[in-house]
């Protein structure tokens, strides 16, 4: 009887857990109910090591842009520029490459250079001018859509040649030295990234019990612990018996950690928390609002160009077309992944989950051979799903 009063009372925990913390765990909910509904429908092709992969390199640069565009909407603003900052950016890295003969690194830092001074920029006219931001960035929408015009008007579509850019988001991490069927270092780099997730979450933990906010009972936290290291660990398995680990992953892993880090261990992040919340109260409390709303104009377009070189190398080439919609897959990303629509309230990791859950359905109703009008059909309305969502569990906490 103890024990069965034991699992009801789990069970229950659970099931309360998953009530009050509805809004992070929904997006966990859909990415795996999506992901098993494409697995079914394709008869396993969605799960298989070669579309993972293809998977993760499709949904690099979405990512990185959701990744800056979650501290502009924590802020309360919005950037509609970044599609054509990025498809601009990455036509200028194509240019200095096969044009100028430049080394594809120093292209690189020539482009994300670039992204600063556009970021500068349009957060001048924000902040300095008054310009709202969505007017600012949907004349930068015009202006940059015309400027990767022009740079690729005399040429077309450029084909870039270079094998290191283009391995940033079509190559994989080296291996050890050696024959092995399984790829040996990802599964290192899955054993150690489990291990820090258990450590960090158990720091978490104890720092929340010495202050006596409420924490989840030590089976239940066990339990959270074993699902979310096994998924991190089938995802590595899945990967290590293909080519190991995209280095599109490494770099999204650097980017968020670092954003992931600011925004929750610092001051700015928590400045940037202040002003989406209530931003009369931060700049009476002593917040340079202004500074701290340009900084994050500018982290979005540094982003916006890191995501155009990803998607430049991705296709191994620059064309008119690069750009289109990517602000609003980086939009709904983060709105998916939990991103308050009033402001305030957001974070970097969530936001990744938003992603794979547009890319997802992007790449399985692909493998489906669905036709992409009902591909923005179904995007559209998981989007407004999510934000009704949002909108109804808010209310409905006050």
């Amino acid at each position: 009887m103890e024990k069965q009063n034991e699992k009801k009372g789990i069970g229950a925990e659970m099931l309360q857990g998953v009530k009050s913390n509805v809004r992070d765990y929904m997006m966990y909910i859909a990415l795996v109910v999506i992901m098993i509904f494409f697995t079914w429908k394709t008869n396993g092709g969605f799960i298989q090591a070669r579309n993972i992969a293809n998977l993760i390199n499709q949904a690099g640069y979405v990512a990185i842009l959701a990744i800056g565009m979650t501290l502009i909407l924590i802020l309360v603003h919005i950037d509609l520029s970044v599609g054509y900052v990025a498809g601009f950016c990455g036509a200028v890295a194509a240019v200095l490459m096969t044009k100028y003969n430049i080394n594809e690194w120093l292209a690189i830092l020539i482009v994300l250079l670039l992204g600063l001074v556009i970021g500068l920029y349009q957060g001048t006219l924000v902040t300095r001018i008054g310009v709202p931001a969505f007017v600012t960035t949907l004349a930068g929408m015009f202006i940059f859509r015309g400027l990767l015009n022009l740079t690729l008007q005399e040429t077309g579509t450029i084909i870039v040649p270079n094998e290191g850019f283009n391995a940033l988001s079509n190559g994989f991490i080296p291996d050890f030295p050696g024959e092995s069927k399984v790829h040996i270092l990802t599964m290192i780099i899955g054993v150690v990234a489990v291990i820090l997730m258990i450590f960090s979450q158990i720091k978490a933990r104890r720092a929340n019990q010495k202050y006596n906010f409420k924490v989840p009972s030590a089976p239940v936290f066990a339990m959270k612990l074993i699902f979310f290291s096994a998924i991190i660990m089938i995802i590595i398995w899945v990967l290590a018996n293909y080519h190991g680990i995209p280095w599109t992953a490494v770099i999204i892993g650097v980017v968020l950690f670092a954003y992931n880090y600011m925004l929750n261990k610092t001051r700015l992040g928590r400045y940037i928390y202040g002003i989406g919340g209530n931003a009369q109260a931060a700049e009476l409390s002593g917040i340079n609002v202004k500074k701290v709303t340009l900084f994050a104009f500018c982290s979005m377009s540094v982003l916006a160009a890191l995501a155009g070189v990803l998607y430049t190398s991705r296709l191994q080439s620059a064309t008119p077309t690069a750009g289109l919609g990517f602000e609003m897959d980086a939009i709904a990303s983060s709105y998916i992944g939990g991103v308050a629509v009033s402001g305030g309230i957001g974070r970097v990791t969530n936001t990744i989950i938003g992603t794979l859950v547009i890319m997802s359905l992007t790449n399985g109703m692909n493998l489906m051979g669905m036709d992409i009008s009902y591909q923005y059909i179904v995007k559209g309305i998981i989007f407004i799903i999510a934000v009704a969502f949002d909108v109804r569990t808010r209310n409905a906490r006050k």
